[in-house]
């Protein structure tokens, strides 16, 4: 019987990527010089499964690569050889290979060996199987060394196969070391009643002529040493093995020799690859979700209480209406509702995951960049229980490795500036995650040497971003860091300071429904404070009207909203309203107006404003009247229909139609508020203007 195995394929990439985040994060814990020995284990652990994984599916590019690795691992934990930084930095750069091999393998494409081959040299020079690139030029004119041949005798005991082991693979992994003649036994094969599929009855001997030396084939079948019985000789050459196949006695009843050579012999096929591409495999999203046991049964649980609560509704549909049916009926539908609200909570709750999964990565991210920058950091991590939307983690995790970055590169100082300044050489960037609200709020924080307000300053008024004579606060100099092509570094690097980025970032983060902002003090530290909604699925929202058609506008950006004081409503330029409201202008946008409805309320006194903020400017939305507040299920039109302006997508309400949900910082750039280029309002130089 011939099993699938490309059906496991999934699971075994799953679990590789999952052993070498653990082997990376156990590497980053390590010391040369005071390792733990149960660290070294855990990394062993996690190469050997994936050696033994790949192998099993014929991923040799993985296997072969992953197996010098796992020596000089086998050879620290036994204390053959002592750890060094330079082991530390090779094995995470072979973390880094093996990602990307096994990335390219799950999108079905030829990986890229370059890096591999590289790698699993230098690990050959550090184990000695293999000379440095000097040596191998000052020996090149030494004689090939002489080939022996060695005589295997390989007998598996009957439950090999049980052990995930396969014979042919091993027979595969010889014939690439030279030229293989082998002979299979069959004798001990049961009559076929008594064959049983799942034990192996076969045994093999092998003569391999090969340069490699013994070790070489014992590495072979280390997988099964205690699985079978397996003895190496040498016979010297293949002549005297020639002399002695002559003299011999004839192999054991049931024997027949197959004379494979090395190009007759071959694994079973691994996955199907396409053809190699230039481009860097996309990184590939998490597919499944682990999903603790008791949240699995609370859902079953709610599903059991819907099955009672709708046989009841069905017994109560087949009774004669009357008032105490009708009574029962209520009763019925409210219970209904309380368990469709608690489904709702609980299937939500499945896709919550600990934002740790985002920490993890920033260990290695910040080793990394603080040895190239030559400054000693420390990296707190606080709050990484705390849970996010699966969907919402993967995507706020580019923009959180942006900002990490431009602390390491700008915020902190060198070791030596922070000696003068008085302070720890090592500095300190902290990450905090926690919940406010209906959010999730992420803090990059650093203790370093905060924003450089004038700089910022001279920077924008020499791109035009500001005029010289303009009046700017502290906060708002400082949040010109996040417009389009703003960078005050000197020098481009492949770490920050491209002029590119922090304008991404926001945008990125305005995408999610959330919102960026930053704090900083000289010679303190800077604070980047990033505030998202748990889920992307559902938003609390409150319904407005507008002449005929109900929109949603979300709660999380609205500030206020009030009846219009027409003595506080000053027209600005031909046809802007603006409200003064506690010594702010708030710009009055006419929702009507921008998406063409007829039939609406105009007069300003006759209608209402919700104040909302986004981008830390306020506008406000005039509609005709406010309904209930209520949470809806996000639709994309993107995947349904096209991208509209000013609309970030849409619900279907409780009577069935289709409500339109305002992206205010959309609806903001489609009425034209925004200078070109710019966070700016047009409506506050304005106001200036006239005032």
């Amino acid at each position: 019987m011939s099993i699938d195995l490309s059906q496991f394929f999934e699971v075994f990439f799953e679990e590789s990527f999952e052993g070498l985040d653990a082997m990376e994060a156990e590497l980053l814990n390590l010391e040369p010089g005071t390792e733990d020995s149960e660290t070294i284990n855990t990394i062993f652990r996690a190469a050997h499964s994936i050696k033994g994984g790949s192998g099993t599916f014929g991923f040799t590019s993985v296997s072969d690569f992953t197996h010098v690795l796992e020596t000089l691992l086998d050879q620290i934990r036994d204390g053959q050889r002592q750890l060094t930084a330079e082991h530390v930095n090779l094995l995470l750069k072979s973390v880094d290979c093996l990602r990307a091999l096994l990335s390219a393998l799950q999108a079905e494409q030829t990986p890229d060996l370059s890096d591999a081959n590289d790698l699993r040299h230098k690990f050959e020079v550090i184990l000695g199987m293999s000379e440095s690139t000097e040596n191998q030029d000052a020996q090149a004119s030494l004689p090939v060394e002489s080939e022996s041949t060695f005589q295997i005798d390989f007998k598996p005991h009957p439950h090999l196969f049980k052990t995930g082991n396969e014979p042919l693979y091993m027979i595969g992994e010889l014939a690439e070391l030279g030229e293989l003649e082998t002979t299979v036994f069959y004798d001990a094969i049961p009559d076929f009643e008594n064959l049983s599929p799942d034990e192996c009855f076969l045994s093999w001997r092998f003569f391999l002529t090969t340069a490699r030396t013994e070790s070489a084939i014992k590495e072979i079948f280390e997988w099964v040493e205690d699985d079978a019985h397996i003895e190496i000789t040498v016979c010297g050459g293949l002549f005297e093995h020639e002399a002695e196949n002559e003299s011999s006695s004839p192999p054991v009843e049931g024997g027949q020799s197959t004379g494979l050579s090395s190009s007759s012999v071959s694994a079973p096929k691994a996955i199907p690859t396409k053809k190699a591409e230039t481009k860097k495999p996309a990184e590939q999203s998490t597919t499944s979700i682990r999903v603790g046991i008791d949240k699995v049964d609370s859902l079953i649980n709610m599903v059991g209480e819907l099955v009672i609560t709708q046989a009841m509704l069905s017994q109560i549909g087949e009774q004669e209406i009357t008032e105490t049916t009708i009574t029962s009926l209520q009763e019925g539908l409210a219970q209904l509702a309380h368990n469709t609200r608690d489904l709702q909570e609980n299937v939500m709750r499945i896709r919550m995951l600990p934002i740790s999964f985002v920490f993890s990565r920033f260990p290695r991210l910040v080793r990394d960049i603080s040895q190239k920058l030559n400054k000693q950091v420390e990296l707190k991590l606080v709050g990484e229980q705390t849970e996010l939307d699966k969907t919402v983690m993967e995507k706020i995790s580019d923009p959180m490795v942006h900002l990490v970055r431009n602390s390491l590169d700008h915020g902190l100082e060198t070791p030596e500036e922070r000696v003068a300044a008085g302070k720890d050489p090592v500095g300190i960037v902290t990450l905090n995650a926690f919940h406010q609200g209906g959010n999730i709020v992420i803090e990059i924080m650093d203790d370093g040497q905060g924003l450089n307000t004038q700089r910022i300053k001279e920077k924008a008024i020499t791109n035009g971003l500001v005029q010289p004579e303009d009046e700017l606060s502290a906060d708002e100099i400082n949040e010109l860091i996040f417009m389009p092509g703003f960078s005050t570094a000197d020098e481009v690097s492949d770490i920050s300071g491209r002029g590119v980025g922090m304008d991404v970032v926001r945008r990125n983060i305005q995408a999610l429904n959330g919102s960026v902002e930053v704090s900083s003090a000289p010679g303190v530290g800077s604070t980047f404070t990033i505030r998202l909604p748990l889920t992307l699925a559902i938003l609390d929202g409150q319904l407005v009207k507008v002449a005929q058609h109900t929109y949603i506008i979300p709660l999380i950006s609205i500030v206020e909203s009030l009846q219009i004081d027409i003595t506080k409503v000053s027209r600005v330029g031909k046809d802007l309203d603006v409200l003064r409201l506690r010594d702010e202008y708030i710009p009055i946008l006419r929702l009507y107006d921008i998406f063409t409805h007829k039939g609406a309320i105009e007069e300003l006194d006759k209608t209402l404003l919700v104040v909302v903020e986004s981008d830390n400017h306020k506008v406000g939305l005039l509609v005709d009247d406010l309904l209930a507040q209520q949470q809806v299920v996000i639709k994309s039109l993107e995947a349904n229909y096209q991208k509209v302006d000013g609309i970030s997508g849409a619900t279907i309400l409780g009577d069935g139609r289709v409500s339109l949900i305002i992206d205010i910082s959309g609806l903001i750039k489609l009425s034209g508020l925004k200078r070109p280029g710019s966070q700016e309002l047009l409506v506050e130089a304005k106001v200036i203007e006239v005032a």
